[in-house]
This record gives C-alpha cells, structure tokens and sequence, in this order.
C-alpha cells in the first residue's frame, strides 16, 4: 500500500498556496478577513501556551497580508494582557483591505494604552525591550533580494536576545526554493498557516524556520488535489512488526549481490542491516574468492558464492549462476554495496538488470555502472528503487544538480519518466514515485552520508521490500528507522555515530 500523508503534512508551492486559498474565498465564500482571524488566533494561541509569563511583543509588519496576520496575533495576545509595539516599515498608508481592518480592530481593543505605533522603521524606538519578536513583514510572494528598510528590519532582528516568532514563512527566505533572498530572518518558531511551505525544507530552510507549527485552515481537501509533495515523518509512517512466518523463507528472503576485493564491509554492514529487522532470510551472492571473508563475519547469513576461487569481482560470466541461485526462492535484490568499478562487473550490472525479474534496490557501485551504460532495460513488472547520494544522482543527467529545488525536480521526473523509486540522500532526503509523487523529510539525514552509513539505510530498505512493503513505503522505513536510531544515539553520546550504530 503506499504512503498517504494526512493533511497537516502537505507541502506547497507559493503557487499552489495561492490558489487554495483563492478557490476557497471564490467557490466556498470564506473571505479572507476570516481565513486571517483563524490563522492568526491559532498562532497567539499556541504563544500563550509556550510563552506564559510574557507581557510585551515587538510586531515587524509588512503591508500585505503576512502583516494582517500579525496584527490578528497582536489583537488576540493584548487581551491577555500583553502590550504590543508595531512597526510598519512600508507605512500604515497602503495596507491591504484585511490588514487594515485589523488594524482598525487593534486599535478599538486598546483599552488599557498597551498599544505603541510606528509609521515607520526611521521612527522606530530601537532601544526597547520585548519577550519576543514577530516576523509579519512579508510573506510567500517574494521573488527578489530583500532592500531598504526590510533589510535593515531582517538584520536587526537577527541581533536580538529575544526570540522571532514568524508569519507562515520568514521573511527574506523563498517559498519555494528556500533560498535566502540577500538576507533572511532566522525564526526560532514559523507558523505554518493552511499548508507547510516547501520552501522550510529545502536549502537554507531547516535552519531559518526553527520549531514549524502547522495551523490548520478551512481549506476543503479538494482543493489541495494538486499537492504533490507530502513530509514525511513518524507521526504518520507506520513501522508495522515483522510477521514470522510457518518456514524462515517465509517471513521474508533479501537477497544481496554484492562484494569485490577491498570493499567486503559495505555488503557486511547491509545484511547486518537487514537480518536486524527480522527477516526469514538474508542470502549474499558473492564472488567465490570472498567467500571466507563472509564466512567469518556473517554467520548468520546465507551465502551463495559464483564462479572460481581466483575471482574476486563480478564478471558477465557470473550471470546465469546468478539468476540461477535467484530463482531458488522468493525475495527481493539489493544489488551494489561494495560491488565495484571494474569494466566485467560494470558490463554484469547491465546484463543482470535487464534480466532480472525480482523487484530490486540499486545501490552504490550499482548506480554508478547503471549510469554509465545510459541502459533502462527494466523488465516490466518489476519495480526499481535507486538510493543515489547527491554525486550520484548527478550522474543520471546532463545538468548539474546545485541545489535542494533542482533536486527535487529532477527526481520527481526522473523517477515518473521511468517508473521508479528513488530514495535521494541529502539534506533533506527526497522519495520520488512512479507517479511523480514526492516525500521529504524534516530532520538532519547528513549523517547517512558518512562511510557506511548508506549500506546499512539500504539493507534497511532492501528488508522492508522483501516484507512486502511498497517501494515508496520501504524508503520511509528506512529513512525513519535511521532517524529514530540516530535520536537514541544522540541522547547519551557525543559527535557522529559509526555505521554499526544504525543496525
């Protein structure tokens, strides 16, 4: 079954924001004024109940409607008592309707002067102090480098002891790229109004959104039908237990090609990976001549050796013995951890691919012969899943892939073109679908990168096929197994863990 993401965990364009909220003030008649008083009551809600204590908000507005947000907050937080300063860097003479009217509204509320104004950022009293700062000064529509006052508004906030607390996305950072645009404020919280903005996740976005509350809006779920980016976290992926079967070989059977003189540990640290997660059976097909190293260190794998004792890699020759010893049992392949660059074993991937009926993950060097050859001979019926780091991935194209936005974009038509799953490691990590269909996750994936790392996610991932998982469903798996390991490791040691420490 594949993943579907609940509606809270919707990721959208600046575009695709747009238009929901258009059709839903068009076709169903909520007006703006009152999408803006819900997501602004959402958000002073969620400050009352993390910031008790606090008694003055410094208000940074705009004078669109990421302003008219703030202003909502302003309103709704000075009923409990906490005074507002507002600073208008553009002026209060051209508001938006919404954000005027809120205006209006904050000033009738004011009974006990606890409200300050300022015209403009020249006027503003620098010298004050506040319990926390909120971002209202521009929103999702920005498309070019930050200028004038908001510039010196962004860098001057960044400055302050006191916390920012930011409008749907901080100002200065793209919403969809999530690229600083010349500068950008560096949020300890971002309320995510109606949907979460690409843009928090990619590139400089982790690092500039802090803690992302989602404040859900009467939007009707139709309307988000064109979302086609979901994050993907544990709240909502589910990690079902392995389901042992009458016989070992079925509860499960991963098969592992892989192995070539030197590199014996990345085919060690993948079935490791997989035999942890309870399958009936973890089988490496290896070159005879590493035999003995497997032998040594797996003993609890099954290993299944090729061609002579002098061979110590992968050669075309070794085909027919190899889908032989496929065809013994049900299972999956994991086909690449420490296979190796020679000419034979690049010339067996390719032939091995287009023979191969068995739904198969492709890893490392496997990627890298798989990219040489230019070759899609993919039998059908079969489902493919690539786990390509960002050098990899690069390899598949003729463009150079620079930034987090070009990588989503190439993965999600790389993987529709070709009917595929990829599994794309990087900051953040990306699961491209067959169907164009992508996940991301919200938390820091660099330590797969390290040595090692990246066999053991792909045993993982390789273990959750053979359970019978979707391919897009084992990704997750994977990812968030590594994720819920990398949390424990975290919590009582110090710097980055060793491989073995994710199995």
């Amino acid at each position: 079954m594949m993943l579907q993401a609940p509606l809270s965990h919707y990721v959208l364009t600046a575009r695709q924001s747009r238009e929901v909220d258009r059709k839903t003030i068009e076709e169903m008649g909520i007006d703006g004024f009152t999408l803006m008083e819900i997501a602004g009551s959402s958000a002073a809600k969620a400050i009352l109940s993390d910031r008790p204590g606090s008694s003055h908000g410094l208000y940074l507005c705009g004078k669109g409607n990421n302003a008219g947000d703030a202003l909502v907050v302003g309103r709704y937080l000075m009923q409990h008592n906490i005074a507002a300063t507002l600073v208008f860097l553009s002026g209060t003479g051209d508001l938006s309707p919404d954000a005027e009217k809120n205006l209006e509204l904050l000033r009738e509320f004011d009974s006990r002067n606890q409200l300050t104004i300022f015209e403009s950022w020249g006027a503003f009293d620098q010298s004050g102090s506040w319990d926390f700062i909120i971002d209202g000064m521009l929103g999702t529509g920005l498309d070019s480098e930050l200028r004038g006052d908001y510039l010196k508004g962004v860098q001057w906030a960044n400055k302050q002891p006191a916390p920012v607390l930011s409008m749907d996305i901080p100002t200065g950072l793209h919403a969809d790229t999530g690229e600083s645009m010349g500068a950008c404020i560096r949020a300890e919280q971002t309320f995510a109004f109606g949907g979460r903005k690409q843009g928090h996740y990619l590139e400089e976005g982790p690092a500039r959104t802090g803690k992302i509350t989602y404040c859900e809006l009467p939007f009707p779920n139709h309307f988000k039908s064109s979302c086609n980016t979901f994050l993907l976290d544990e709240s909502w992926v589910e990690r079902p237990p392995a389901q042992p079967g009458r016989h070992k070989y079925a509860s499960g059977v991963l098969y592992i090609i892989a192995g070539s003189e030197g590199l014996t540990g990345a085919a060690i640290l993948a079935a490791q990976s997989a035999w942890a997660e309870g399958l009936g059976a973890v089988i490496i097909v290896c070159p005879r001549g590493l035999l003995s190293v497997y032998e040594h260190n797996l003993p609890s794998i099954i290993k299944k050796p090729v061609g002579d004792t002098s061979d110590d890699h992968f050669k075309p020759q070794h085909l027919s013995h190899t889908l032989e010893i496929l065809r013994e049992k049900e299972g999956v392949v994991l086909l690449g951890p420490g296979l190796g660059r020679q000419e034979e074993t690049a010339s067996f991937v390719s032939r091995f691919l287009s023979r191969n009926l068995r739904n198969t993950v492709i890893d490392a060097d496997a990627l890298w012969a798989l990219a040489r050859s230019g070759q899609w001979d993919k039998p059908d019926d079969t489902q493919w899943i690539l786990t390509p780091h960002p050098g990899e991935l690069s390899r598949f194209t003729d463009h150079p892939i620079t930034n987090d936005y070009q990588r989503l974009n190439f993965v999600r038509t790389f993987s529709s073109d070709h009917h595929i799953t990829i599994l794309s490691k990087g900051m953040p990590g990306i699961i491209g679908t067959s169907s164009g269909t992508c996940y991301i996750t919200n938390y820091n994936t660099r330590y797969f990168a390290r040595a090692g790392n990246g066999d053991v996610l792909a045993g993982k991932v390789g273990a959750y096929l053979a359970f019978g998982r979707a391919p897009d469903d084992s990704c997750a798996g994977g990812l968030l197994q590594g994720k819920q390991k990398l949390d424990r490791y975290l919590e009582t040691a110090q710097g980055l863990p060793e491989p073995r420490d994710f199995i």
